[in-house]
């Protein structure tokens, strides 16, 4: 098992016991973390699962493909860390990250 905390857009922050294999979002929705929505259930289809990876965990995560681009391209708040927590698998590397969820 792997920790993780969300840091909310009002600041709230949560720590969670994520299992390796599952994504980000999945973690999150399973602890109804205030900010993500994944209202396309981790298809990479619509940016509401929108998080900041830290420096130091970016070269932790898996690299980002074209449908993640594209679909961050989109959003008015993207920022150089962003990513979507749906296309990021939760590993042993990652034990330990704080995770932002910008406001939307």
């Amino acid at each position: 098992m792997t920790i993780i905390t969300f840091i909310s857009p009002d600041n709230k922050k949560s720590t969670v016991t994520a299992e390796v294999g599952t994504t980000l979002m999945e973690a999150a929705v399973e602890n109804d973390i205030p900010g993500i929505d994944a209202d396309c259930g981790g298809g990479c289809a619509c940016a509401t699962c929108h998080i900041l990876v830290p420096d130091a965990f970016k070269s932790s995560v898996s690299p980002m493909e074209e449908d993640e681009q594209f679909l961050l391209d989109f959003l008015d708040n993207r920022q150089k860390n962003s990513r979507l927590s749906c296309q990021i698998e939760i590993t042993d590397e990652l034990d330990g990250m704080i995770i932002t969820i910008p406001a939307q």
